[in-house]
């Protein structure tokens, strides 16, 4: 079976890697073009771009494959993808829009019960719940104990189209998303190949998804994470396990701003004092009052130095009872 590869992060270089184990014919990758990264901001190729190479498997970056903005090289990009004479494009979190164009390119495994099966999406939720660009996030944000991956056929909508298969796995109390992403990366890669197998057998059966219970996961914002002290304890514990390692959860200590990469909520139910202000600070962690709750940070950051647990970044800024820090700022500035 001839493959296209659509992805770009390590959640899906992860199954590009799985596909040509498994014995596939891997054509072609697209993945989004490099991009400056880290401090000296230098040009940095995806994942999957890096897996693609080393596994002697060709690589396009196109920068849209919309033929009406992207012109005579969107229209090569096509040529590309029709030169590869592909059964089926596999796309896993790719980050661009792929136009009904590209998905009817493919050849096509059997009709597994919702038409010719072109293309194959890796889904990091259990849909309907958690469509769109940061599923892994805001199941943890929301509370979700449990998540998992679906293998969708794909459709003209955003991840609405029938589901060919599916597999939860929980989420665990201290997950966040860097520690749940390749667990479902690894999910991901066993259930593609799964699903291709299955596809090349005429085995694949598609199942519509719900009309009931789908929900948006909206992408992520760097403004989401500064902390807003006058929410519940245990809203902000799960926001900052959601958006660890982007955005990352910040606040302020005078104007200096700090970013938490860990902490957990007490006293739920109890408003011990202003909303912000330190009420404990030892070793095992800064205890902030919240609307309801405490939130207990145990792991900073500030700038121009790496994440710290508490009593280390304690001996180099201290933080003291009375104090109060501030989240996100209203627009007269920072509150007193």
């Amino acid at each position: 079976m001839r493959i296209v590869f659509a992805g770009t992060p390590a959640f899906a270089a992860t199954a590009l890697a799985a596909i040509v184990d498994a014995g596939f014919e891997v054509e072609l990758a697209l993945t989004q073009p490099d991009r400056p990264a880290g401090r000296g901001m230098k040009l940095t190729s995806s994942d999957v771009k890096q897996e693609a190479l080393a596994r002697g498997v060709a690589v396009a970056t196109p920068a849209t494959l919309s033929l009406a903005r992207g012109g005579e090289a969107a229209v090569a990009a096509h040529a590309q993808l029709r030169a590869a004479r592909a059964d089926a494009l596999v796309v896993a979190a790719y980050g661009l829009i792929l136009p009904r164009a590209v998905l009817d390119i493919p050849r096509g495994l059997p009709d597994a019960g919702c038409g010719r099966v072109t293309a194959l999406n890796i889904h990091a939720s259990l849909l309907p719940r958690w469509r769109g660009a940061a599923p892994v996030a805001r199941a943890i944000e929301a509370g979700d104990t449990s998540t998992g991956i679906t293998i969708m056929q794909m459709d003209a909508g955003l991840d609405t189209g029938p589901m060919l298969l599916t597999e939860a796995t929980p989420i665990l109390p201290g997950d966040t998303a860097a520690s749940l992403t390749p667990r479902l990366a690894a999910l991901g890669a066993r259930l593609i190949v799964e699903a291709l197998r299955a596809g090349a057998e005429g085995r694949l059966r598609a199942t519509p998804q719900p009309a009931e219970g789908a929900t948006y996961a909206h992408k992520l914002d760097k403004r989401e994470g500064e902390l807003d002290f006058s929410l519940d304890a245990e809203v902000l514990a799960r926001r900052v396990r959601a958006f660890v390692p982007f955005p990352v959860a910040s606040l302020r200590s005078g104007e200096t701003v700090l970013k938490v990469w860990a902490a957990h909520a007490v006293d739920p139910g109890r408003q011990p004092a202003r909303p912000g202000a330190i009420i404990g600070v030892a070793p095992e962690g800064v205890q902030v009052a919240c609307g309801r709750g405490v939130l207990v940070l145990t792991e900073l950051q500030r700038p121009g130095r790496g994440r710290m647990p508490v009593a280390e970044f304690l001996a180099g800024m201290p933080l003291r009872v009375g104090e109060t820090l501030v989240g996100r700022p209203t627009e007269s500035g920072p509150s007193p």
